[in-house]
């Protein structure tokens, strides 16, 4: 047990620059607390009895009240999960996160089905990082090691490996991916989940049509102006 509390402060000495001590992540982090806390919900959640299911809500609206963040206490976690900041994520009761997924500020890892009993939530694969404010809502998978772009609102299944932007969510374009990976080779940790240069696809399309648009008004203007010198010219 020991080992696993030390392992968590290890986890977010890593990954935030902001932290410089073991002792400052301990007395400062509410995502460390929020986990800890959840993992003793969790465990009563787990015995499947009245009671104990109560006293896990009680420990998880403490946990809520305390830090801004709100589990259920039904909720699945892996090791080495950071919540940074964490103010404002609401994960639901049948999500499931990884190992070594970082969680930002803001996130929902919601459902969108009314069925008791059933997976309403999203399930994250190791090492996913979900940008602040991005909503992941359904009972999809999000594949290991993809990154979630700050606000976006993912509704269906994301590949591993891949980055998604935008509302809903598109994967970036093959030439953005290996340019990204090309910026960030050696990187070991990407914050927030958004590299630069990943823009949304569609926006990048829009933009691209607009763009053709003018030229071909330009062109068109260009011939009007031509047919009418030559019809005046005869």
């Amino acid at each position: 047990m020991l080992m696993r509390f030390i392992e968590d402060l290890d986890t977010i000495l890593q990954r935030d620059p902001a932290a410089r001590s073991r002792f400052e992540v301990l007395t400062c982090y509410p995502g460390l607390h929020v986990l800890w806390l959840h993992r003793l919900a969790h465990s009563f959640w787990r015995t499947d009895m009245g009671l104990f299911r109560w006293f896990a809500r009680m420990l998880a609206m403490f946990g809520r009240a305390a830090t801004g963040i709100e589990i259920h206490p039904g909720a699945r976690f892996g090791r080495r999960v950071f919540i940074d900041h964490g103010l404002g994520v609401v994960i639901g009761e049948t999500a499931e996160v990884g190992d070594d997924c970082t969680i930002y500020q803001g996130v929902t890892l919601g459902g969108t089905s009314l069925v008791k009993g059933s997976k309403r939530h999203p399930t994250l694969e190791s090492g996913v990082v979900v940008g602040a404010g991005a909503k992941v809502l359904g009972p999809f998978t999000v594949g290991r090691g993809a990154k979630i772009g700050s606000n976006a609102v993912v509704v269906k299944a994301v590949p591993a490996g891949v980055t998604v932007v935008g509302i809903p969510a598109r994967v970036v374009t093959e030439d953005q991916a290996d340019s990204l990976s090309r910026q960030k080779e050696g990187d070991a940790f990407v914050a927030y989940g958004v590299l630069t240069g990943a823009e949304d696809p569609l926006d990048v399309m829009l933009h691209q049509m607009r763009d053709e648009l003018a030229r071909q008004r330009e062109e068109i203007a260009v011939l009007q102006k031509a047919l009418a010198q030559a019809k005046s010219g005869s």
